[in-house]
């Protein structure tokens, strides 16, 4: 059975997304679980009083997170192939930080959501940047109904 073709967070969406969050966050990076945390930050904003979201916020959006992962994994790995992504091996595990060519990258595109976009991730850099993904769970998961048990079942996860 043919399936239509994927729209919208696909890999290659997210992993250029995650090219401006990381451009972002240097000199330093995040784990997994931390980018796909920050993903839901940069795209509802709005839900944790930062600006306007920058997509339309949906019912039931706080189950994105699941599907999120996985996609955001692959992006990265796209990204990682195009020098666009590095990833630092230690004993805490990988750390993902932006690549050489994402400095070439975030200057060649210029249209009105890429612009919002990065004022996204320079917010949730300020704000969120130097947190931890623990830290960073529990102060989603104290944050009311939209995050508490969708960020519960990920904790395990990083």
């Amino acid at each position: 059975m043919n399936r239509p073709p994927e729209l919208f967070n696909t890999p290659f969406e997210l992993g250029l997304r995650m090219v401006y969050l990381l451009f972002h966050l240097r000199p330093n990076g995040a784990d997994l679980q931390k980018l796909v945390l920050l993903d839901y930050v940069i795209i509802y904003s709005g839900d944790l009083g930062g600006p306007e979201s920058l997509h339309t916020p949906v019912p039931f959006r706080n189950g994105e997170l699941f599907s999120r992962r996985e996609r955001i994994e692959q992006g990265l790995y796209l990204m990682s192939t195009r020098g666009l992504v590095d990833v630092l091996f230690d004993a805490s595990g990988m750390t993902y930080i932006a690549g050489n060519s994402s400095f070439t990258m975030i200057g060649s595109l210029s249209s009105a959501y890429w612009r919002k976009l990065a004022d996204r991730c320079a917010w949730a850099a300020s704000r969120y940047g130097e947190s931890d993904s623990n830290t960073l769970l529990q102060e989603f998961g104290e944050g009311g109904h939209r995050w508490g048990a969708e960020f519960e079942m990920t904790k395990g996860a990083h």
